[in-house]
């Protein structure tokens, strides 16, 4: 087919064993294109050019790799606008948060380009005398990266960029439904003369190219961001083959918003952490918990707010929520819906919609009157949901908090520098946010979280080093 888009393995485009169609949410008569779905023969031939690749690739230095992941970074500046028209159309994100990714993801290669030549290592004095101790960080060698839909640009490049960045290997196997933004990634980074071997593209299903990856004798290290019942199977596999793990496994955010909060900033806060990129973040606030002096307000302003959002297509420069990415996960957060009133909640919106295309739309939704019980307020549902949970006082707040079984990012919204300390220092959770939303983090500093949300060293920043690393203790004696 003259659409078909391949993978790339050892420097060269090559085809799977079967097409898959990648279709556009917004309008699935939209047929984005044809994409390769490589077999376990596949990921083996990648692994053993990576092994071949990797002696002279750390050979030449930390310099060729900060060059090349600069000029990977400025080509993606470049072409953010074409990146992100794909990525809104295969994904669903709105163009102008499918653009501001792309250009994210430029700004990760960017930073760990810097990082490779600030490689850190450390000389200590031996407690023997005449004996000098060195501590440097080594590659981990050949590293599977598994990536998810939900930022098809982004997550790729905050593990590609460090891996690459610290003289690695590596294959990336993109989310089976958004394989065309990682595609043209690759492509830049081919062109741009990644040495054939380094860097190699997997595409196609989990249970087939994941699989294998995790399997893989040769693969030291898996680095993973999706859903926690995938990650704990990886967790497990992983661990019988002795690899190093790092996995990203979403979250049950809550946002607080107590008396004493500005209104206006609390209500654009829970707008955006709830319902922007159609909910669909690790990082969204799923859980308001809403103190009982300011909670009719909030609730009638945010509802209101919240209903006035257009919901359309992903490509019309007037929608501020696009699609739900798949029939499937409409269905799941259809079903969520359902489940609220069956618990008790008063649901506020939350219906399909009918769009100008055949697409899968939502309105979103307020479950009003939860219970932190409840399983809509437990679950991880990753759509336009929020549950809102009334609390009587800043401690019940932060109970009701930290009772979840995540623990990636959480929120307060206050005009108390007191709770907002206390709240710092008390929830439980990777990422605090005092006065902002809950979802979205800068990308020179550490991603992760705690409890089923995280598990390994952290990503982004300069803690990156320590997932894509090991470290070696040379002793030498002078006489």
């Amino acid at each position: 087919m003259s659409d078909a888009h391949l993978n790339l393995i050892d420097g060269t485009w090559m085809p799977g064993d079967h097409l898959t169609e990648n279709r556009n949410p917004s309008d699935l008569s939209d047929l984005v294109g044809h994409y390769a779905a490589a077999t376990s023969g596949d990921v083996d031939r990648a692994v053993q050019a990576a092994r071949a690749a990797l002696p002279a690739w750390q050979a030449k230095g930390p310099l060729a790799r900060a060059d090349l992941l600069d000029r990977v970074a400025r080509r993606i500046e470049v072409e953010a606008e074409e990146i992100g028209r794909m990525l809104a159309r295969e994904e669903g994100k709105i163009l102008s948060e499918a653009i501001a990714e792309t250009r994210r993801a430029a700004q990760i290669f960017r930073f760990f380009g810097g990082e490779a030549l600030r490689f850190p290592g450390e000389a200590l004095a031996s407690v023997r005398p005449g004996v000098d101790i060195q501590v440097t960080r080594e590659p981990m060698g050949v590293i599977g990266l598994i990536t998810p839909w939900n930022f098809p640009a982004a997550i790729p490049a905050w593990k590609l960029a460090p891996a690459l960045a610290f003289g690695n290997a590596v294959l990336l196997k993109p989310a089976e439904m958004v394989p065309g933004t990682a595609h043209l990634l690759a492509r830049i980074i081919h062109d741009e003369g990644c040495p054939p071997g380094i860097f190699n593209l997997v595409m196609g299903p989990g249970s087939v190219v994941g699989r294998a990856m995790v399997a893989h004798p040769d693969i030291a290290a898996i680095s993973f961001t999706g859903s926690a019942q995938t990650g704990r199977m990886i967790a497990r596999a992983g661990a019988e083959g002795m690899k190093k793990l790092q996995l990203e496994m979403g979250g049950k955010n809550p946002m607080l918003v107590m008396d004493d909060a500005d209104l206006d900033l609390a209500v654009a806060a829970c707008l955006n952490g709830a319902f922007f990129s159609t909910g669909q973040r690790c990082t969204a606030s799923s859980r308001l918990i809403v103190q009982a002096g300011i909670h009719d307000a909030f609730v009638a302003r945010l509802s209101a707010e919240m209903q006035a959002l257009r919901v359309g297509p992903a490509l019309d420069l007037a929608s501020q929520i696009g699609p739900v990415v798949s029939a499937a996960q409409l269905q799941s957060n259809l079903d969520y819906v359902a489940l609220a009133r069956t618990e008790g909640c008063e649901v506020i919106g939350g219906e399909r919609v009918d769009g100008p295309t055949d697409g899968h739309f939502q309105r979103p939704a307020l479950f009003l009157n939860a219970r932190n019980s409840m399983r809509v307020a437990r679950e991880e549902i990753f759509g336009p949901c929020a549950a809102v949970i009334r609390v009587g006082d800043f401690d019940e707040a932060l109970a009701v908090a930290n009772d979840s079984d995540y623990g990636l990012s959480a929120g307060i919204c206050t005009g108390s520098l007191k709770q907002a300390r206390a709240f710092r220092h008390g929830a439980r959770a990777g990422m605090v946010m005092v006065n902002l939303p809950t979802a979205g983090v800068d990308f020179h500093v550490p991603f992760g979280g705690t409890k089923g949300s995280s598990h390994g060293s952290r990503e982004q920043g300069r803690q990156a080093v320590e997932f894509y690393t090991t470290t070696r203790t040379a002793y030498s004696f002078g006489g």
